[in-house]
């Protein structure tokens, strides 16, 4: 007999227990509620999020260096992990840079800041040094000596990504040099701990939900709606060049790996929408690196190219930089020739690669922007004090979207890419041992209830108890079992 259809309120229950996509998505609308409708309220939630991301993070740099240690140790040519990095970083630099461009150019044709005629010294400048906690941005030189860590142990206890990657390809190399035969048990033990850190993300990522909503409704309840109106040009700017730069990064994917970004982002539109729920990529980190994986990219090229992403490749950070320091130019009513804006180019190149990390560092990076050029006052940076939250999900979405695009492209240069399985993965087609991973990682949960009903609904076959596996026979075992048992019986010799 046909089966029933399942009432619509079951279908929608069914998909709010088993679908993250649908659990962050409904968590994201009542976050939104509650800051709208209960500010005071809403601005207690801090902790929601905050806690998700601290318990996040303390995945992230066991989770590097076990994918980078197993990487290297398993692609055998430490050479070959070199190459990777060096093409990776050839990407960040030209995909940054074209970011940074892109925003200039769109600040020169919208003039988002004109007309606004803003004195500096009725802007409060104490607003910024509480948002940036009277810190600053290290130079070059002090970015490259504090990419080298100091401890094995206080490169994971600080949580610094550079350092990790550093002690995992030493380790690696080390494997690689001494070999399996003289430490066999090393790469099996970094493997399983790798399983282990998975399917802690599994359990973490059951409370991405509660995250998203606490985030949210902080975030109305602090700033309101009405920012969006004050802010409306800029706003619209920002996100306007953010969809071109992504429609570019769309165009590049295709022409290196002829994937498609828009059924990559479909294939991770659980991370991205908690991603703007957190206003944090670093909260989808373990999550992204599992995905890529298993869409078809090595292990060495993921472990290495998606964390250093995470400071060399801000593409939404630069978009977001050269397109402010037009705006506050603009505020205040002055004109940048065109060579100071190549020296903003110039500058932001720099700063932007030692954001990660540091509280308030969009406001740093302005700040020394405008301290270079001398044109700008240092305080009008406090314009962008009511609207840089709001911009954060411009930066997350794009800041993502181009760290996985450069995993498709490096991976595709260096021949790390089965794009066969890539294909398949994205078009959503089940690859041989995805349902494994994908349950291992909270995706996917099977409805007890609906499995009951299928059950009872079941015509009772003799026998039908054996094809389960789980009726016990007289010895005891499961009956699939029996066979092979009584096949090593005949195949023994006879004791006499």
């Amino acid at each position: 007999m046909p089966q029933s259809v399942p009432s619509l309120p079951r279908r929608v229950a069914r998909m709010l227990r088993t679908s993250l996509f649908a659990q962050v998505a409904c968590a994201l609308v009542l976050g939104i509620l509650v800051g709208k409708l209960w500010p005071d309220v809403a601005t207690d939630l801090q902790p929601l999020g905050d806690g998700f991301i601290r318990l996040i993070k303390t995945i992230i740099s066991p989770l590097v260096f076990c994918v980078v240690v197993v990487g290297i140790a398993k692609a055998g040519d430490l050479k070959a992990f070199g190459r990777i990095g060096l093409k990776a970083l050839i990407w960040f630099e030209v995909a940054s840079t074209l970011a940074l461009l892109i925003g200039l150019l769109a600040a020169n044709i919208v003039q988002p800041g004109s007309g606004m005629n803003v004195d500096p010294a009725t802007l409060d400048t104490s607003a910024v040094d509480a948002k940036t906690g009277g810190g600053s941005l290290p130079s070059t030189t002090e970015f490259v000596v504090n990419a080298l860590p100091t401890s094995f142990i206080g490169a994971f206890a600080e949580n610094s990504l550079l350092q990790v990657l550093i002690l995992a390809c030493l380790v690696g190399a080390a494997l690689l040099h001494l070999g399996h035969t003289k430490v066999p048990q090393v790469l099996p033990a970094i493997e399983q701990a790798q399983e282990i850190i998975f399917a802690i993300v599994g359990f973490v990522m059951r409370l991405a939900p509660i995250a998203v909503f606490g985030a949210m409704a902080v975030l109305i309840g602090q700033y309101g709606l009405g920012v969006i109106e004050t802010y409306a040009k800029l706003i619209i700017l920002c996100y306007a060049a953010a969809a071109l730069f992504i429609a570019l990064l769309a165009v590049a994917l295709k022409a290196v790996t002829g994937l498609s970004l828009w059924k990559f982002l479909r294939y991770i539109r659980e991370e991205m929408l908690l991603a703007l729920g957190t206003a944090s990529t670093e909260s989808v980190m373990p999550r992204v690196m599992q995905k890529l994986r298993k869409a078809g990219a090595r292990d060495d090229a993921v472990g290495l190219v998606l964390p250093t992403g995470y400071s060399f490749n801000l593409d939404g950070a630069s978009l977001y930089l050269s397109i402010g320091t037009l705006f506050i130019s603009q505020a205040v009513g002055v004109d940048l020739s065109l060579g100071q804006q190549i020296t903003v180019v110039l500058v932001l190149m720099l700063t932007s690669k030692g954001m990660a990390g540091i509280p308030g560092s969009a406001f740093l990076a302005l700040s020394a922007t405008a301290s270079s050029l001398g044109a700008i006052p240092a305080g009008a940076v406090a314009l962008l004090l009511g609207v840089d939250r709001i911009m954060d999900s411009m930066r997350v979405v794009t800041n993502l979207l181009g760290n996985c695009v450069a995993v498709f492209a490096v991976s595709r240069w260096e021949g790390a890419l089965d794009i066969e399985r890539a294909k398949k993965v994205l078009n959503g087609e089940h690859t041989s041992g995805q349902e494994e991973d994908e349950e291992s990682l909270g995706l996917g949960v099977p409805d007890a209830s609906d499995a009951s009903d299928e059950a009872k609904k079941a015509p009772v076959r003799p026998g039908a108890h054996a094809a389960a596996g789980t009726a016990p026979t007289s010895q005891g075992l499961p009956d699939s079992a029996v066979p092979a048992q009584s096949a090593a019986k005949e195949s023994a010799p006879e004791a006499h």
